[in-house]
Parts: structure tokens; sequence; C-alpha cells
């Protein structure tokens, strides 16, 4: 037949008019996607290994050794657990600036019931978790049930929770908790402390739950759009509502381990952790799952940020750089999330405007069975 040849050599059109191969992809355009896909997820990775790389070839051993590593590794436990209760909120679309108010009073409760009112220490240690619990309860009910606006909400509650933490000692650091709760956090396996294990378990779970549990998806069904979750037999409100406390609990265990690894408590500790926990939470958004934000992500980030710290105390910069280098690597962690998002977002199918919602409903829908 005339023109055989020819029309089979013709590049498909797709649907939409747009021309595409037969053959499919070049082996060199896979290869760039492939390489593409690497560098979005594993580049922070990268990035951390040349950070290493930099401060061995200018301190050469005095950064290159075990010591340096442990101070990395052993010492943010209670960041770890800081920047997960984050996580949880940041999922469904909640902003909690409270956490960090929550874990410092609980470390004050714990220290002052134990040292200054005779407790029993695991009696303390439930009461500051009870506290937590309480304390998340009222922003789930000012937020969730009176519509305040969250910022402001725990914005309040995190100043109460300052105020609160500075009168039981007059604003004074208190220490002498017993040695009892030490070996629980202090006790070193393979080197490290256990309380470095409990927030890598503590990031396990949470990464299982958002990934292979109806409750993850649903959480993350309400973080990218409430309206549609609720017609899709969402409870939007119960999940909002369970967020609030989940966060207060997890932020109050991070203060309990806190008062174990330094064996006392300090009113005003909060005011240390909110923004590296804000830096980390959004800078783990460019790290294995781009443009979300997850916790395998947050918990490299935060041990990428204190390699920089250490090394930057290491060559004998001010104290003062800390503030400096995580509230620039907030800003930058936020403007790459969201290009990240961006990015995400284009490359996805487009839909009509009308049948937007619809298709979203049928998503949603399918998933919350």
């Amino acid at each position: 037949m005339i023109g055989t040849n020819d029309e089979a050599k013709m590049p498909a059109t797709t649907s939409n008019g747009v021309r595409q191969d037969v053959d499919g992809p070049s082996a060199s355009g896979l290869r760039r996607h492939q390489a593409t896909v690497f560098a979005e997820r594993y580049g922070l990775l990268v990035i951390w290994a040349l950070v290493i790389l930099v401060f061995w070839v200018i301190k050469g051993s005095e950064f290159l050794q075990s010591a340096t590593f442990k101070n990395i590794f052993a010492s943010q436990t209670p960041l770890v657990f800081l920047s997960m209760a984050l996580v949880v909120t940041f999922t469904v679309g909640e902003f909690d600036l409270s956490v960090a108010g929550t874990l410092g009073i609980c470390s004050m409760i714990v220290a002052v019931l134990e040292v200054n009112d005779g407790w029993n220490i695991v009696a303390a240690i439930g009461a500051s978790l009870v506290v937590a619990v309480l304390i998340g309860l009222v922003n789930a009910l000012v937020v969730v049930r009176l519509g305040v606006d969250s910022i402001i909400a725990t914005l309040g509650m995190s100043t109460l929770l300052l105020g609160l933490a500075n009168s039981l000692t007059n604003g004074s650091p208190l220490g002498g908790v017993t040695t009892s709760i030490g070996p629980w956090t202090n006790h070193q396996l393979l080197g490290l402390p256990l309380a470095f294990y409990y927030g890598l378990v503590l990031t396990i779970v949470i990464t299982y739950l958002m990934a292979f549990t109806p409750l993850g998806r649903h959480m993350l069904f309400v973080g990218k759009n409430r309206e549609v979750a609720r017609l899709a037999g969402v409870r939007v409100h119960r999940i909002r509502f369970g967020t609030y406390i989940a966060a207060a609990l997890v932020a109050g265990v991070g203060g309990v381990l806190l008062v174990g690894i330094t064996g006392g408590a300090d009113p005003s500790v909060s005011l240390n952790y909110l923004l590296p926990a804000f830096a980390a939470v959004f800078l783990g958004t460019i790290v294995t799952m781009p443009g979300r934000f997850n916790a395998p992500g947050t918990f490299i980030s935060i041990y990428f940020l204190t390699t920089g710290i250490v090394g930057l105390q290491i060559l004998g910069v001010q104290p003062w750089i800390s503030n400096v280098f995580f509230g620039g690597a907030l800003i930058i962690a936020a403007v790459m999330s969201k290009a990240a998002a961006s990015l995400k977002l284009s490359d996805t199918r487009p839909r009509s405007s009308s049948g937007n919602t619809s298709s979203q409903y049928k998503e949603v829908a399918a998933n919350a069975r």
C-alpha cells in the first residue's frame, strides 16, 4: 500500500492534541527523568555529605571523629518529637504554635513535682502528660469548635504556657531530678543514647500511619481539601480535633525526655526549640516526598541542620549564628517547599474546571473506604 512505511513512522497523537512518539520516551529522556526524581527526593542527603566533607577539609580530624557525631545524634530527641508534632498538624492543614510551649511546660511540671513537691517520678510524668492532653483539648475546642484562626489561638496558648512555666520557679532553671529516669534516656546502645531510638521509632510509626492506614489517608485528604473530604464521608472535625490532642501529647513526651536527658528543666526552653522545629519540618518537604510534610524527610532535616550548627561551633563561630542559621534555613526551606509543591502540581494531569470537584470527590471516596 502507498505510504504504509511513512504512516508507520508517524508519531501518534493523544486526545489533547499532543504528539507522542509511538516507541515511547528515549533512553536518555528516561535517564534524565530518573535523575530528576532522585535529585528531588535525595538531593539533601548529597548536600549533607558535601557539608560533612567541607567541615572535614577545614578542620580535619577535629570534626570527623566519633565524639562529634555523637554530639549531633545524641542531643536532638526533644526536637524530633516537637517536629513530628508539627508534621501531624501540618498534614491536616492546621497550624500549631503551642507545641514548643507544651514541651516546656511539661518538662517543668515533671521537675517541679519531683524535686520541689516530692512526687514519685512516674506520677510526675503522668501528670505532665495529662496536662499535655488538656492543652491539646483546649486548642481543638478553640480552633475546631469555635472556629478561631489556628495561628492566633495557638500563638496565644504558646504565650500563656511560657508564662505559666516561668511562674513555677520564678523564671529560674530547676535541676536535681532523680537519676532513675536517666537510664531510660541516656543509656548507650550502639554508641547512641536510647533517646535517639525513641525519636527514630516515632518517625517510623508516623511514616507507617500516613502511608499504610486509613487514618493516615484521611488526614492527607483533610489537608488537601476539607470540603471534598467531608462529602466523601471523612469525619473532618474529628480528625482535626484529634490531631491537636495527638500533637500536644507528642510534644509533652518530648518534654519528659528532655528532663531525662538534661536532669532538669528550664522554663524558657520552648524559645529555643520552635524555630528549629519549623525549619526542619519545612526543609523536610523537599526530601523523600517532595511537596508534602512527611516524617522521614523531617527526621533527616533535623540532623542535617544540626550538623551545620555543630560544624560552625567547631569553627569557633559566635553562638548567635544558630539563630541566623535556623532563620535562614526556614526561609529557604519554605521557598523550596513552595517550589516543590508547584512542580508536583504542574506534573499532574490537567482537569477541566467543571469536573474538578467531582473527580476529587470520587478519588477521596474511593480511598476513604
